[in-house]
């Protein structure tokens, strides 16, 4: 008889089963690397929602896109497939969406794993990342409108907290700090970058990576 999935060596176990229960484990960890501005906002913030998404492979991934220099809000700045929810869509199904529009993810390729904490942007959302797995062969193909570019950082670079920046910088609410992450030679920052550190509380990732 197989001993229980606990018990094994986690390198034994399906990536998607080691996250999902790193994610549920760690659950009741707050808004470490977050920053909520609810604070700052003069009118309730709109629900937003961004996909996390890690690829299936021995060496994990976290898909990022850069933004066109051309985009009214963040522009040319690196973040997560995202954006405002539909009338009639919840957290999970907007974040399918935006993927599916911007990198051409579709939502059958994705394995959720779940929510995350959401947490209010200066910009005016409340904005909840979404946790999902993609095949390591998986076809981007994404939308020039939307996406100038698009990479995967290793989770092994991205979730180790000692390549995590503390900085402090002004922006249009007032100074705030803000983590900086840089992986060759691209900069992610800001909410991004915050997501990822908050990410990195939940999902060890040596547990993760095999080898």
């Amino acid at each position: 008889m197989n001993p229980p999935l606990f018990d094994r060596p986690p390198f034994d176990r399906p990536l998607f089963d080691r996250l999902a229960d790193l994610f549920e484990r760690n659950r009741a960890i707050g808004d470490l690397g977050l920053r909520d501005d609810s604070s700052a906002l003069t009118k309730p913030p709109r629900p937003a929602a961004v996909l996390m998404a890690i690829t299936d492979r021995a060496e994990p991934g976290l898909l990022l896109t850069q933004r066109p220099d051309t985009m009214a809000s963040h522009p040319g700045q690196i973040a997560f497939p995202g954006g405002k929810l539909e009338k009639g869509e919840n957290e999970v199904e907007a974040a399918l969406r935006e993927a599916e529009e911007e990198l051409g993810i579709a939502p059958g390729d994705v394995r959720i794993v779940g929510p995350a904490r959401g947490f209010v942007t200066g910009s005016g959302f409340r904005l909840t990342p979404v946790l999902g797995l993609v095949p390591s062969d998986l076809q981007i193909t994404p939308d020039p409108r939307e996406v100038v570019d698009w990479f995967e950082a290793p989770l092994r670079h991205v979730l180790d907290r000692r390549n995590h920046v503390h900085k402090i910088g002004k922006f249009t609410i007032g100074e705030r700090p803000y983590i900086e992450i840089n992986w060759e030679g691209r900069r992610i920052w800001g909410i991004t970058a915050g997501i990822i550190a908050n990410l990195s509380h939940r999902l060890n990732w040596e547990e993760l990576v095999d080898g």
